[in-house]
């Protein structure tokens, strides 16, 4: 089959693209003790014009799709303040509220806009955060999630990550019995779909460089595997030596100079690490069983990968710098696809329940392992930056959509692709 195989550079991202959502958000639960809070549309000042991008509503999607966040309905807005002295805390009490948003767009300096919010404690009847912050038209969408962010982090003590983007493979079905894959990039919301790169022969495993810059991911492009890094901003891709047999399951160390991968270039599929400064491979682990699905720990010091080396998948751990790995679970005979939360005192993982695939978490520090999805088929766990959800893939029907779980189990979410299926996702690191 003749590969077809095209990239997408910085001016065809930002003219071919639509920017309706490529992933639409289905909320299917939340905390039952979310935080009351009324968020006023923003005001436009003179001048402006009509921004094309409804501020207030995208920060009262993005509190709600946390799940600890209860927005109160437009409908129900009593008045809609624009400035501290218009706001009757005594009106916001009876409605129930704990929190209050209001906010304006006005002219800013050199043909740009400044986007102003304030964000109240009714019940204090006292100002918690106030920022007015630059924007131009194309990216008040981002504007929107920084504040969210802020509003977030005030609230809850926990960093924002509404800012962060998500990268997913695509797959489309395609005449006689072809499929079109691709890997895209959107907001954190699924809004700004951005395709990377498309192939008629299967993507995989796509992962962030630490400063989210690049993403790497295996193409099946000419015959065989191989891994491929590809700069976001300009398309420019850089493939690493491709060797017999399998070439797999990059993941970048936290400081962005090495590469954990899975290689069979010496026999069995062990994990390597590729130096990016000196292009040298070194070989981790060396056995005879499957070694696979590397992640580094937050500090860089250890490696997850899973294993059979006992006989069943389980996940261990070792050094970058080598030595024995000890086995991490015990739990069921089936653990895969390890990865380190932000802290580093917990990993998720796939695991096996009386034949059912489901996404669990593994407290490092008491061994407990808890299982959060109650799917058939979960699989691909990644948590967000700042470690409250767990995205995932799993079945709906017979179709592959996306999932997200909080880590603590309360908050659940559904992501379905409009047209296609999806799977593979991977959250960005913070911005």
């Amino acid at each position: 089959m003749k590969t077809l195989i095209k990239f997408i550079f910085l001016s065809s991202l930002f003219t071919c693209f639509s920017t309706w959502a490529a992933l639409k958000i289905e909320i299917t639960q939340g905390v039952s003790s979310a935080q009351p809070i009324a968020i006023v549309p923003f005001v436009m000042g003179a001048g402006v014009g009509s921004p094309g991008v409804d501020v207030a509503q995208v920060i009262s999607d993005d509190l709600t799709r946390s799940g600890r966040f209860k927005v109160l309905a437009r409908q129900d807005l009593l008045n809609r303040p624009v400035l501290a002295s218009q706001v009757n805390f005594r009106n916001w009490r009876a409605l129930g509220q704990d929190h209050l948003v209001i906010g304006r767009i006005i002219p800013g300096l050199k043909g740009a806009l400044s986007v102003q919010f304030q964000l109240f404690d009714v019940y204090k009847g006292e100002q918690l955060s106030g920022f007015s912050l630059p924007a131009k038209g194309t990216n008040l969408r981002g504007v929107a999630h920084r504040i969210s962010d802020l509003i977030y982090e005030k609230l809850t003590g926990q960093r924002g990550d509404f800012s962060s983007r998500l990268a997913y493979v695509t797959s489309t079905p395609k005449s006689a019995g072809q499929h079109q894959y691709q890997i895209q990039v959107a907001d954190a919301d699924g809004y700004g779909a951005k395709t990377i790169v498309t192939s008629s022969e299967p993507l995989m495993s796509p992962a962030w460089s630490p400063h989210g810059d690049k993403l790497s991911y295996v193409s099946f492009e000419g015959t065989r595997s191989a891994i491929y890094t590809q700069t976001l901003t300009t398309g420019a891709r850089e493939k690493l030596k491709s060797f017999k047999g399998i070439n797999g399951a990059p993941a970048w160390s936290p400081d962005g100079t090495q590469l954990a991968l899975t290689l069979s270039k010496d026999g069995s599929a062990d994990i390597y690490i590729y130096n990016v400064i000196t292009r040298s491979f070194r070989r981790l682990t060396k056995s005879y069983a499957i070694d696979t699905e590397p992640d580094w720990s937050p500090d860089g010091r250890s490696l997850l990968f899973t294993s059979d080396r006992g006989g069943k998948p389980q996940i261990y751990q070792i050094s970058v710098n080598g030595g024995r790995a000890a086995r991490l679970t015990f739990e069921g005979a089936y653990n895969a696809r390890g990865r380190y939360a932000p802290d580093g005192n917990s990993i998720s993982m796939v695991h096996r329940v009386k034949g059912r695939y489901r996404i669990a978490v593994l407290n490092l520090k008491n061994g407990f392992t808890q299982v959060l999805t109650d799917g058939h088929l979960d699989e691909s766990p990644t948590f967000s930056p700042n470690g409250s959800m767990i995205l995932y893939s799993t079945k709906d029907g017979l179709k592959s959509i996306l999932a997200a779980v909080s880590s603590d189990g309360k908050v659940r979410q559904k992501l379905r692709l409009l047209s296609g299926e999806v799977r593979e996702p991977v959250w960005s690191p913070f911005k």
